[in-house]
Order: structure tokens, then sequence, then C-alpha cells
């Protein structure tokens, strides 16, 4: 209860915080929207060309695109910890966080949370009605439920993994990162992987696996039978490497000696 009237009051002071300046959420929303848009355009016109992509159709890739979107913005509102070695590490900040009474990997998260990014999930849900209304999808009581449980296992994902690279900060505070390399390399999670050579298939599935944020997932929503055993596992890969990150950060946290002058 206390780490959730933490978490609450977080909440709350970013509102009053970003309701100041409205201009500038706004014009964040509307960049977000935009990027989004000028993604689902280039599958447009990747499609423009042919009919399928390795059997999958346009309406297809779409669906995984927009179900690709929303755990994708959970990562984006509560693991946005991109500058972490950065800020943390080499500016010392980390040492403030040492001294609070809770968690160090919980303080992080809350002080780099971006609700407004949350709206992504909006619009990954728009992008889903749209495509599955083409597909002609069926809809079952429980799908909401399954859909939940795999959103939250994609965005466990996302932020295991990313947590984890983050603790490299922890053995070196070198100035580079590899952040922005792993940002471009989860876009391929947005695509089946049965498009891409078996080594990038592998690495997709058991290494970085970026394709159960995406495609695994809403295979099974595509009545993709051959993906369905991948598609179960999203919430159990996604547990498991966010418990890793953490028994990373946790690790990483006692090898931590402070900034040096």
């Amino acid at each position: 209860m206390f780490y959730f009237s933490i978490f609450f009051q977080y909440i709350g002071q970013y509102m009053k915080t970003r309701l100041q300046y409205r201009s500038d959420l706004l014009v964040e929303i509307l960049s977000d929207l935009l990027f989004q848009t000028v993604n689902l355009v280039f599958i447009l016109v990747v499609f423009g060309h042919t009919q399928l992509l390795h059997g999958w159709s346009r309406d297809e890739i779409i669906f995984i695109y927009g179900f690709f979107l929303v755990p994708f913005a959970i990562f984006s509102t509560f693991f946005n910890i991109w500058d972490f070695n950065e800020r943390y590490i080499v500016k010392g900040e980390m040492d403030r966080i040492l001294t609070r009474p809770i968690h160090s990997l919980f303080q992080v998260i809350l002080e780099r949370i971006e609700l407004e990014s949350l709206f992504g999930a909006v619009t990954g849900l728009a992008v889903m009605i749209y495509a599955g209304s083409l597909l002609d999808l069926p809809f079952h009581w429980y799908d909401p439920f399954i859909f939940l449980l795999f959103v939250i296992g994609g965005a466990l994902v996302y932020g295991g993994i990313f947590i984890s690279l983050a603790t490299i900060g922890f053995w070196s505070d070198a100035r580079t990162s590899i952040m922005p390399t792993m940002y471009n390399i989860g876009n391929y999670g947005r695509y089946p992987v049965d498009i891409y050579n078996n080594v990038i298939r592998y690495i997709l599935t058991w290494i970085l696996p970026f394709a159960f944020v995406g495609v695994y997932p809403a295979a099974y929503f595509l009545k993709r039978e051959e993906w369905y055993w991948y598609s179960f596992l999203t919430p159990v890969v996604g547990l498991a490497f966010f418990i890793l990150s953490i028994v990373l950060w946790n690790t990483g946290v006692k090898r931590y000696r402070g900034a040096g002058n």
C-alpha cells in the first residue's frame, strides 16, 4: 500500500506539472500520432507493390502493427529510461536516488514517467479495430482478458530488455549507449518474424524477444494456429525477462560506488 500511495502521489504531481503547459503536451501527443501515422503509411506503401508478404496480407500486417503500439505505449509511459546512463550515472543522480527509503528502480521509473505516451495505446486499439473489421475477425467474451494478458507480457518484455541495458551503466560509466540501436531493433517485432532469415528470427524470439511484443501475441487474434504456442508464451517470456532485469539491477546497485569528481 505504501508503494501504491507513492505511485499515485507521483502521478498527481506529474499531472499538475504537465497541465501547466498544455500547448507543449498537445504538441507531444500530435508528434507521437504523426510518427505512428508515418509508420502506417510505410506499410501501405509496401503493400502498394505486393499483395502478400510471405503469406501475410496487408490487413494482417496492419493489425500486428496496431497490437504492437499498445504494449509499446505502456512501455514508453513507465519505462522511459533511455538516458539512464547519462542522467543517473554520469551526472550522479543515482546518489540522490539511493538516499531514499524505497526501491531505486521504482523511483527511477516514477521520475521518468510520461503519461501522454498512453495515447499511443488508443491509436493502436483504433488500428486493430479497423484492421479487424476488414479481416472480419471473430470476437469472443474472453478475448479482452487474453488481450490484456498479452499486452502486459509484451510491455514487460520491452521493460525487461531496456532495464537490463540500463544496468550496464553500473559497470561502465561511458557516455555512449546502445539504447538508440536497441530501439531500432525493437521495431522488427512489429512485422511477422517469418519474413526474416532463421538467425534474425531466433534473435527476435529468444535473445531479444521483441517478437513477443507484436507478431506472436497478435497471431492468436489473427487465428494463425501455427503461432498459438508462441502467443501464450508471451506473458511467460515477459515475466522472465523482467525478473532477470530486476536481478541485474539489484546486483548493479550493489556495485555502484557513487559519482566521483
